[in-house]
């Protein structure tokens, strides 16, 4: 099967990286290879090292990057724990780090993932196959009050309480096994007047939230930027890449933290997001955002002054 593989905002990131001769780079979240590639190319010295815990999308970034030699190499695991990865591997300190959130076109087109509510399939959505909890578990195990949390707090659905009802009413005669299945309790979960008047597909934010609690999505953020932080060299750079205000909304606080501890300065100032023209060539990147920081020690005088330059 081929995916079609688009990376979200490469030319600012490419733009936001500007790095020594020789520099090492950290792709945390390296799926298809799209930004280790564009990486390698840029500068004929720079190496590589992607981690990612799907086998797949390793197999096939892989395949995709060897003909960079030994300036590429591939790490199982989650970007969470990148320090110790790289310790493993034998690499102390990196000139860059990049994390993109979101989640693949492999994932999201082939059915038997589960990421996917236009796409039939088990209802899994884990990240990694071999360990943890599916959603079709979460689902199936969990509370109407413990459902409603999770849609709320993960997907800030406003219907999450019926539609976690809709859930534990059809489980007691039949566990709910495929993503179409969940997808059809969610349009019953939802008001009639409330589907007419939907733009978006109704069951986005209910995936979203599942896919988030399995994977603690946002736990692994917030371990990732610290372990991030740490493994960078100084002068070196972290850049993510976001997708939902629950993701930005904590970037955005940890670089203002370091910002006001004097640890280095938001690069960019602001927040990048797609033009026009990026939006109507991936529709995906519609609600990206890019937000860079810049690891250096600075003056006492400069530690928590917060001037106009580093609003975001």
């Amino acid at each position: 099967m081929e995916f079609e593989h688009i990376p979200v905002l490469l030319d600012k990131v490419l733009e936001c990286l500007t790095l020594r001769k020789n520099a090492l780079i950290v792709d945390g979240t390296l799926g298809l290879g799209g930004y280790s590639e564009a990486f390698l190319k840029k500068d004929p010295s720079w190496r590589v090292v992607g981690i990612d815990r799907d086998a797949k999308a390793r197999e096939l970034s892989c395949k995709r990057l060897s003909v960079f030699g030994e300036r590429f190499a591939a790490l199982a695991g989650d970007y969470r724990d990148m320090k110790t990865l790289c310790a493993q591997a034998g690499i102390e300190q990196a000139d860059a780090v990049v994390l993109d959130l979101g989640v693949s076109n492999m994932q999201l087109v082939d059915g038997e993932r589960g990421f996917s509510f236009r796409e039939d399939g088990p209802l899994d959505m884990r990240m990694n196959q071999s360990a943890g909890t599916s959603a079709a578990e979460l689902v199936n195990t969990l509370s109407r009050d413990e459902l409603t949390a999770i849609f709320r707090k993960y997907g800030e659905e406003r219907f999450a309480w019926s539609i976690a009802g809709a859930i534990v009413n059809a489980r007691a005669a039949s566990p709910v096994k495929t993503t179409h299945e969940l997808v059809e309790l969610i349009r019953q979960g939802i008001p009639a007047p409330a589907m007419r008047k939907m733009n978006g597909h109704p069951a986005r934010k209910v995936f979203q939230a599942l896919r988030i609690a399995v994977n603690d999505e946002l736990g692994a953020l917030e371990q990732g930027m610290k372990e991030a932080f740490s493994l960078l060299a100084q002068e070196g750079r972290l850049i993510i890449v976001t997708y939902h205000s629950l993701e930005d909304r904590l970037v955005k606080y940890q670089f203002r933290e370091w910002s006001e501890q004097g640890l280095g300065t938001l690069e960019p100032r602001k927040a990048e997001v797609p033009g026009e023209e990026e939006i109507e060539r991936n529709p995906k990147s519609r609600s990206a955002r890019l937000r860079g920081f810049f690891k250096k020690d600075l003056p006492d005088s400069a530690k928590g002054r917060m001037g106009p330059w580093r609003r975001v």
